[in-house]
């Protein structure tokens, strides 16, 4: 798996949809990256400053959904399902052009960028993928939320959330990220509850919600015609944007993630607990290594292309 190289897709790739929280139209395109560039958003309605780094550094608000920023204030939101779609699909280097501030949101989940990717040929690149290895344990409590990384030669997520409203309830589940297709994590759409949305509205959110693009529940009962379409959906969408957020660390975890009550802001706060101390050791073009401390003087040793 360490041997593999970076990969782009051969053809580019169009989608349109409406924003879920802007309510408004967007056309995006995805195009061939090159070595080492990673996930690059352009906004195209804008004629200059106009890109933003996937990046969690650049994450200026984690407000139901992930927004990036950069250093000109230009933002792109809602872009968690599209950078999960491009970590599946083992994308690492992409330009995103969209003529909007929201990334379209589709049905709410990543199915249909999946398909729209699976339409074109992904290519291998020159250079070896960039790998983030965790040695050891560690962890960000915020209240009753928790989230925690350890060693593992794969990326494996661990969720779980508590819901008072029974139709969600308590779910858990586990998800190694290496065994494809993640049928079921990536048809997983976002959710929401039928009190809630109001609330969401007076904060100028949701303005292009539908049954059509997220679960809404009411009391006992999932609102949606078709209803769920797997037993965990609720927790597997949570797996989906945190696989999507995680992509924001510039590479891709080997480390199993454990995660009780998360969510983008809670993801995005581990992040940055997480490489804050980091200390380049070897400045080698072809193997960068990096020690991570945290407050309690333990160490993590992060490879990149080990």
């Amino acid at each position: 798996m360490n041997n593999h190289l970076q990969k782009t897709i051969s053809d580019p790739i169009s989608l349109q949809g409406v924003g879920l929280h802007s309510g408004k139209q967007c056309n995006l395109t995805i195009y061939p990256g090159i070595d080492d560039q990673g996930i690059v958003f352009k906004r195209v309605d804008l004629k200059k400053n106009n890109l933003v780094e996937a990046n969690f550094k650049n994450v200026s608000s984690a407000k139901l959904c992930t927004t990036l920023q950069n250093n000109h204030g230009v933002k792109v939101s809602t872009v968690e399902h599209l950078l999960a779609a491009l970590y599946i699909s083992e994308i690492d280097n992409a330009i995103i052009e969209l003529d909007n501030e929201e990334v379209p949101i589709m049905d709410g989940s990543a199915k249909n960028f999946l398909e729209a990717l699976k339409k074109t040929k992904i290519k291998s690149l020159t250079k070896k993928r960039n790998y983030i290895k965790i040695l050891k344990k560690e962890e960000f409590v915020d209240g009753e939320r928790n989230i925690s990384i350890e060693p593992c030669e794969a990326f494996e997520v661990d969720f779980q959330i508590k819901y008072q409203n029974k139709i969600i309830g308590d779910q858990r589940n586990i998800v190694n990220f290496n065994d494809l297709p993640l049928q079921e994590v990536s048809e997983s759409r976002t959710f929401c509850l039928f009190d809630d949305i109001e609330k969401i509205k007076k904060l100028g959110l949701a303005k292009g919600g539908s049954l059509e693009n997220a679960i809404v529940v009411d009391k006992d009962k999932v609102l949606n015609e078709t209803g769920l379409r797997n037993e965990k959906e609720f927790v597997n969408h949570k797996i989906l944007d945190l696989a999507g957020d995680f992509f924001l660390s510039g590479g891709r975890i080997l480390g199993k993630v454990k995660c009780s009550q998360g969510g983008h802001e809670l993801t995005n706060m581990f992040l940055r607990k997480l490489f804050s101390h980091s200390e380049e050791l070897d400045n080698n073009k072809t193997s960068k290594k990096f020690l991570l401390k945290n407050s309690t003087n333990h160490s993590y040793k992060v490879a990149v292309n080990a």
